[in-house]
């Protein structure tokens, strides 16, 4: 048996296709792995991922900022299958222009690793955008897409 076994391990999801699962119990606060790939522009991303053409949202992509992003399926590892969910046990952190997977709260032996993908958006979405966008996590506090939220418009009062 290995001195350090893996924390991980990719086998298939409820959520969607492969999943990242708990070998281990894993606390709260852990990084548990780096998010790796091909850095592209996003010119680039958009080549290689069309959802439009596709008729459905599947990416390994992970934004690094507004011009790069991180391909996981290119020279990427297990972190590209951490499946989204509205009620996540992971955040993605950036460490400076590194992307590690953390625990946000203790993770048990065999349960699936999940962040909250959050895609950014505009509010201007089209009903087939939204439908490409669906969210599979089945979580009580599911909110039906895998885009974020979208945020409440401010209004100032007059004094």
């Amino acid at each position: 048996m290995p001195a350090n076994p893996p924390m991980i391990e990719v086998r298939r999801s409820a959520i969607q296709g492969n999943g990242v699962f708990a070998t281990r119990r894993i606390r709260s606060g852990t990084r548990i792995i780096e998010y790796v790939g091909e850095l592209i522009d996003n010119d680039e991303a958009d080549r290689r991922y069309d959802d439009e053409a596709m008729g459905r949202h599947h990416t390994f992509l992970f934004a690094i900022d507004e011009e790069i992003s991180l391909d996981g399926g290119r020279n990427g590892n297990e972190s590209r299958y951490i499946n989204h969910s509205c009620d996540p046990n992971c955040d993605a952190i950036d460490e400076d222009g590194h992307i590690f997977i953390f625990a946000c709260r203790t993770i048990a032996q065999g349960e699936e690793l999940t962040y909250d993908y959050a895609y950014e958006r505009d509010g201007d979405e089209d009903e087939d955008t939204i439908r490409r966008y669906t969210c599979r996590c089945g979580t009580r506090s599911c909110r039906g897409t895998i885009l974020a939220p979208l945020k409440a418009k401010r209004t100032r009062k007059r004094r």
